[in-house]
């Protein structure tokens, strides 16, 4: 932990620098690969859909004896009805969920009965439940009806904030970036997308925008000190602001991550598939993704996007002139310290004996003659004088 928060102080700081945005282009091709794999899951394999959204029926059993319950429950089904689709899954520690096509009265009743004898248990031991597709409608066209609002009111609300509208368009592509890659990994998972799942993407939303509001501040404040002092330019303002929130994001991010982490293992091992573990699982990839997102795709976005500012041009001449001016004065300090051999403006060494005759003041305006004839540069003569000290008659 110790180290942890000495790098979070030296990014903070300054004095280490991890280069962001100078290396955006390798972080892009990340992204767009992931992105393409996203897009494959979502166009070749498609998504999962629950029961709520497609429709079906629903048998559960109660049962004590559940080995092998998928094999067992796929044979008591097609018994009834062959060459049905089957999904089986266990809810907690003994009930087992099969879902199905739509089935008439009769085949459900058969197929309850046909459970109740493969799992040994009465036949008011199996439910039996029809969804149908209309309730899963309503929510997707609910969840997307609050997403269009959502973006139009966070489009605002950041143009207004930070007065910007380049920061407004970044942060809004970050947030769809998350979405995608995190439904494009539920895509090529084949995890189930349930409306549990649907209230879990919109929540990623939150948890990115946060991300993305904290790093896009301090992105703000830099830069707005670097209009002001013209030292650096407005990359490396951005690029030393996500420094700055890095520690804190990845804080943040991991903090957000242990509960929901617990939530999936409980959902896993012991609860089984519900609403609570496809929240969860919603959760853990959309806010991993936007972690991820915030640091390595907004920022460098948003320095793109401003890249062609006339304001941005400017301060990026301003900056460079300002700091080849401090490498020059900073090349010049070194070239004089004792010991080091550097070139005068004129081609001659400082503490050689000069050549091709005598020299006139003309030539070197800023060079004395000492008693040796050895030329002095403009810099040692207003130093200070280091006068060797004189040994006491004791000692000599």
């Amino acid at each position: 932990m110790g180290q942890l928060a000495q790098l979070g102080n030296d990014l903070y700081t300054g004095k280490r620098t991890i280069r962001f945005v100078e290396n955006s282009k390798k972080f892009l091709v990340i992204s767009l690969i992931l992105l393409l794999l996203a897009a494959i899951g979502f166009f070749v394999r498609g998504l999962n859909l629950g029961l709520e959204f497609r429709g079906g029926s629903e048998f559960r059993v109660s049962a004590s004896a559940t080995d092998g319950f998928e094999s067992r429950a796929r044979e008591a089904v097609r018994s009834v009805v062959p060459n049905q689709a089957v999904n089986v899954t266990l809810v907690g520690g003994g009930t087992v969920r099969v879902q199905t096509e739509r089935l008439e009265d009769t085949q459900s009743s058969e197929v309850r009965s046909a459970l109740a004898q493969e799992f040994d248990v009465s036949d008011e031991a199996v439910s039996a439940s029809f969804v149908g597709p209309s309730w899963g409608q309503s929510v997707s066209s609910n969840a997307l009806q609050a997403l269009a609002w959502f973006v139009v009111l966070v489009a605002i609300l950041m143009a207004v904030y930070f007065r910007n509208w380049k920061m407004s368009l970044a942060a809004l592509v970050a947030l769809a970036h998350d979405v995608f890659i995190t439904v494009g990994i539920y895509a090529l998972s084949g995890f189930e997308v349930s409306p549990a799942s649907v209230i879990g993407f919109l929540t990623i939303l939150g948890y990115s925008l946060y991300d993305n509001v904290v790093v896009f501040d301090k992105v703000r404040e830099n830069t707005t000190m670097a209009f002001e002092t013209g030292r650096v330019t407005f990359s490396q303002a951005a690029n030393r602001a996500v420094n700055q929130t890095l520690i804190r994001s990845l804080n943040t991010t991991v903090t957000t991550l242990l509960p929901i982490s617990a939530l999936l293992i409980v959902g896993f091992f012991f609860i089984g598939p519900g609403t609570l573990l496809d929240l969860a699982l919603a959760l853990f990839i959309g806010i991993a993704v936007g972690a991820y997102s915030s640091i390595i795709v907004a920022t460098p976005l948003l320095v793109w996007l401003r890249s062609k500012d006339d304001d941005v041009k400017a301060l990026e001449k301003k900056a460079l002139r300002h700091q080849n001016a401090r490498a020059k004065e900073a090349a010049a300090a070194r070239s004089h310290e004792p010991g080091h051999h550097d070139e005068l403006d004129d081609g001659a060494l400082v503490g050689s004996e000069p050549t091709g005759g005598q020299r006139s003041m003309d030539d070197e305006p800023a060079a004395a003659a000492t008693l040796t004839g050895r030329a002095v540069h403009k810099y040692a003569q207003t130093g200070p004088r280091n006068q060797p000290k004189r040994a006491p008659k004791s000692k000599r």
